[in-house]
C-alpha cells in the first residue's frame, strides 16, 4: 500500500544549510572548522532524505566538496603538504568554499535589506483608501526547513537510545490523522510550541507523522512556523484564512503498516 506523499519543496540551497550551520557554531565565517561542518551538513542531508524530501543536486554537490576537504584535513600532515603542492595550480578547494560562502552572505544580508527598506515604506506610504484592519503586532521571522529539521531532530534522538526496531507493529499513526490533530489543537489554541507536538509521542513512527503532517500544513500556508530568537523556540500558529490553499488529504495506510524507510531517522 502507497504511503501518504507530502509535497513539500525545499527552495533553500546548499548555501543556505551552511551558513544555518556557521551561524549555530557562533564563529565567524574563516574560522569554522569545515571538518565538523562537514559532518552536520550530511546530516542534515540523511534527515531530508529519511523524511522523503526533494533534495536537489547542489546538495549532493556540495556534500561531495565538503567530504573530500574533511579528507584532506584528516590525512597525516606529511601528506597534507603533498596534496596541496598538488593543487597548488588550482584555488584550495577550502577557501573557496569560504569565499562563496562570504559572497552569498552578502547577497543574504543585501536581500534581507531590501526587504526590511520595502516594509519601511509600506508603513508609510500613504493610501486613498487605508485598509481597516487590527494591528497584529510586528512580524515574527519564519523558521526555516533547517529549523524544523534541526528540532525534529533533537525529539527523534530520544528514541534513537531505545534501538527501536526499523518495522513498528500495530501502530495506528498516519500523517492525514495528525494532520486533523494538529489543525484540531490550532482551532482551540490560538499558538503552539513545537515541541509539544510531540510531547506524548511514543515512536518514531508517531514522530514521523507528525512532522510530515507540520510540513504538509506548512505548505498548504494553513499553518505558520515562527521563531521569535536566534535558535530558539519554534511557535506555530493557523495562517490566515486567505493564505491558504485549496488541498484534499487522501487516505493512507498507518505508518507503521509494513517497512518504512521514514522510521530510521536519526
Amino acid at each position: 500500500m502507497a504511503e501518504y506523499k507530502v509535497q513539500f519543496e525545499v527552495f533553500e540551497g546548499p548555501l543556505d544549510l551552511l551558513l544555518y550551520l556557521v551561524r549555530k557554531e557562533e564563529v565567524d565565517i574563516y574560522q569554522v572548522n569545515l571538518t565538523r561542518l562537514a559532518t552536520q551538513f550530511i546530516e542534515y542531508i540523511e534527515l531530508m532524505r529519511q523524511f522523503d524530501l526533494d533534495v536537489a543536486s547542489e546538495f549532493l554537490v556540495m556534500a561531495a566538496t565538503l567530504m573530500y576537504i574533511k579528507s584532506r584535513e584528516l590525512l597525516p600532515v606529511d601528506r597534507q603538504v603533498r596534496v596541496e603542492e598538488e593543487d597548488e595550480e588550482g584555488e584550495d578547494p577550502r577557501w573557496e568554499l569560504v569565499r562563496k560562502l562570504v559572497e552569498y552572505k552578502k547577497y543574504k544580508d543585501a536581500a534581507l535589506s531590501l526587504q526590511e527598506l520595502e516594509a519601511q515604506r509600506e508603513r508609510v506610504f500613504l493610501r486613498r483608501a487605508p485598509r481597516l484592519h487590527f494591528d497584529s503586532g510586528p512580524t515574527l521571522p519564519q523558521a526555516s526547513i533547517f529549523d524544523l529539521l534541526g528540532a525534529v531532530n533533537g525529539i527523534l534522538q530520544r528514541f534513537h537510545a531505545r534501538h527501536e526496531a526499523d518495522v513498528i507493529e500495530d501502530d495506528p499513526w498516519t500523517v492525514s490523522g495528525k494532520i486533523e490533530t494538529i489543525r484540531t489543537l490550532l482551532r482551540n489554541r490560538s499558538r503552539l510550541v513545537f515541541t509539544e507536538l510531540f510531547a506524548a509521542a511514543g515512536s518514531r513512527n508517531e514522530v514521523v507523522a507528525t512532522f510530515l503532517a507540520l510540513l504538509e500544513l506548512i505548505r498548504l500556508r494553513q499553518i505558520v512556523a515562527t521563531q521569535p530568537s536566534v535558535f530558539g523556540e519554534i511557535e506555530l500558529s493557523s495562517a490566515p484564512a486567505e493564505a491558504a490553499l485549496p488541498a484534499e488529504v487522501p487516505d493512507e495506510p498507518p505508518a507503521g503498516d509494513g517497512p518504512s524507510r521514514l522510521a530510521t531517522a536519526s
